[in-house]
């Protein structure tokens, strides 16, 4: 899972009347003439489910995705999967979900029975061009219910549902905690692990309305930004990836699903954070996807005070920020 690039929101949030969007052409091609070879696609079930009723899909929708495959496999770029909102679960808006991903059969269910789907509609695509991310961003433990085990017994039910149907496929997990947390109990289950790339977030959700933990905020700073009775530069970041490498110790590939900063926080500190995150991850040798392409947190026309931008490859972009990601690819 050495692999880098970005996310992208073709099918992410569901409105009444919204269609996923078409696959991006000029986009993956500048990942492709740039050397990326990576697209996380988060999605959003409600787009092929209506009313909750996870057992009646409008397959059709599907096609859309079949079309992202097909786009990102034949410029040698790997898909992978990801349910954003998943039945009884979104880390966003968790409370328009009538179920309970861990507490609910109906809800486990149904999420297991949309990844039976996918299972069968990829069976044999290779591990080259897709992987399957499970879940997006599972909560704290004692939030919504989620205990260590019954999180662990969900995945372990999911992972062999999909591998009974294709024994090969690559699955990947999130940590819990919004992604910060590894989970070494499925160490054994040979999947990846996928962390995330947001601390400290006093400096990248500055101003981030979203996220509970905006309000009262000092102006960010980096290095030695103090937060949460932290002083935060590189070797805080170094410690707080500890647990990551330690899994890694028992023999799991690690990968940063998302990373990024929000726009509302000075180019040039988060330019400072962002070298020093990077260097990191080419230290630890992990792949990474930035969220995301295009937008607020992302390589082009993300809005950042005191950005400059340069027309490359058809796109506004942040060239300090894109050289960054290609100078730590591995």
């Amino acid at each position: 899972m050495r692999k880098y690039g970005f996310n992208f929101q073709w099918i992410y949030v569901w409105d009444e009347g919204r269609t996923p969007e078409l696959p991006d052409q000029k986009a993956l091609d500048f990942l492709a003439k740039l050397g990326f070879n990576f697209v996380r696609i988060p999605a959003d079930y409600r787009f092929w489910i209506n009313n909750f009723n996870y057992f009646n899909p409008n397959e059709r929708i599907f096609e859309f995705i079949d079309s992202y495959l097909h786009e990102c496999s034949k410029r040698n770029i790997h898909m992978c999967l990801n349910l954003h909102r998943a039945p009884g679960y979104c880390i966003n808006r968790n409370d328009i979900e009538r179920d309970n991903l861990w507490l609910d059969k109906i809800a486990q269910d149904g999420f297991v029975y949309q990844w039976e789907l996918f299972a069968k509609r990829y069976k044999g695509v290779s591990n080259k061009f897709l992987s399957f991310d499970l879940v997006n961003e599972p909560p704290d433990v004692g939030q919504y219910g989620l205990t260590r085990e019954n999180h662990a017994s969900l995945i372990i039910r999911t992972v062999n549902a999909i591998r009974h149907i294709d024994p090969n496929r690559e699955i990947v997990i999130d940590g819990l905690g919004g992604g910060n947390i590894p989970i070494p109990e499925l160490s054994d289950i040979d999947v990846i692990q996928s962390g995330r790339g947001y601390q400290p977030m006093a400096l990248t959700h500055y101003q981030a309305t979203w996220w509970n933990g905006y309000k009262g905020l000092l102006d960010p700073k980096y290095p030695d930004l103090v937060w949460n009775d932290k002083i935060w530069n590189k070797e805080a970041i170094r410690e707080y990836y500890r647990p990551w490498r330690e899994l890694e110790d028992k023999n799991v590939e690690v990968h940063i699903g998302e990373f990024g900063c929000y726009n509302e926080t000075p180019n040039d500190v988060a330019i400072r954070w962002f070298k020093d995150l990077l260097s990191l991850y080419k230290e630890f040798k992990w792949g990474y996807s930035l969220w995301n392409f295009k937008g607020p947190f992302g390589v082009v026309e993300h809005g950042r005070s005191g950005a400059k931008y340069e027309y490359y490859h058809g796109f506004k972009v942040d060239r300090e920020l894109l050289d960054l990601l290609l100078e730590n690819i591995v």
